[in-house]
């Protein structure tokens, strides 16, 4: 029996059956409407959309839908249109939500590196200090011992010019010293936390922006540079042998004309390699 042959009747209910089962999506109806006039008639029918538009829009069907005398797959296209916009400006609030968070983290990286530097900068600043106050502490216990006039007139000399005292200086260094080393331990620690965050969000948002069509597109531009790269090679190494293929037999051609006999140890050899 051949497709012409089923009563409509029956095709009707093989169509009923898909809907109900969820295995007919309105993308196969559409697919099984441009395959013959005859299917076209049976898949428009309004008790098939009428389905389709309960399972696909429960939250969105009204008593006037059901009981209204226009076309049931026009207002299944419409609630259709208007879930596909609400998706899509859906979407794009999670992009743009997404695309904020990331600059947000890029922003709060660039305070931490700023703030790491700073912190770096006044440890540097603070070692500095306290090896000088170091030197001057030395240099002060070294006055108490016989050293040569210049060298003494120096110690002397830097002893002098410090005016804050050594010992509750060097100790308030110390402290600050360690305090800048824990402020650094823990931005760094920061650091490292909000750039994996970054990263993360980052990725997320690469994932949002994916889109096979765009990708698959872009993939076959590649490839098609690439096949045009590899061509072209291929054509001027073909070439390229060409023009010594044609050297050669031209060499050879003069040299048939002309044969060079060369004599070495009693043997005949002739130029041309055979």
């Amino acid at each position: 029996m051949s497709a012409n042959e089923i009563p409509d009747e029956l095709w009707r209910k093989i169509l009923e059956i898909g809907v109900k089962s969820s295995t007919f999506s309105y993308k196969d109806l559409c697919c099984v409407s441009i395959s013959s006039r005859r299917l076209c008639r049976l898949s428009s029918d309004d008790s098939l959309w009428l389905l389709l538009l309960f399972i696909d829009f429960p939250n969105h069907i009204d008593s006037s839908a059901s009981s209204s005398q226009s076309d049931t797959k026009f207002i299944y296209r419409t609630r259709f249109e208007r879930e596909k916009e609400r998706k899509v400006a859906a979407y794009r609030r999670a992009l743009l939500r997404k695309e904020s968070e990331v600059s947000e983290w890029g922003r709060r990286i660039g305070e931490l590196e700023t703030r790491f530097s700073e912190e770096a900068e006044r440890l540097e600043a603070t070692s500095k200090e306290f090896s000088d106050l170091q030197k001057i502490r030395q240099a002060s216990v070294a006055l108490n011992v016989w050293q040569p006039e210049v060298v003494r007139g120096r110690q002397k000399q830097m002893v002098e010019q410090n005016a804050v005292p050594v010992e509750g200086r060097l100790r308030t260094l110390e402290m600050e010293m360690k305090l800048c080393k824990q402020q650094i331990m823990g931005v760094n620690r920061a650091l490292r936390e909000v750039k994996r965050r970054f990263d993360m969000a980052k990725k997320e948002l690469e994932s949002m922006k994916y889109h096979p069509l765009r990708d698959y597109k872009s993939s076959i531009r590649s490839g098609d540079q690439l096949s045009n790269a590899k061509r072209k090679k291929l054509k001027t190494s073909f070439n390229g042998k060409f023009k010594n293929i044609s050297c050669l037999d031209s060499a050879k051609a003069v040299r048939a004309k002309n044969p060079a006999i060369h004599k070495n140890k009693g043997k005949v050899f002739y130029s041309e390699s055979e």
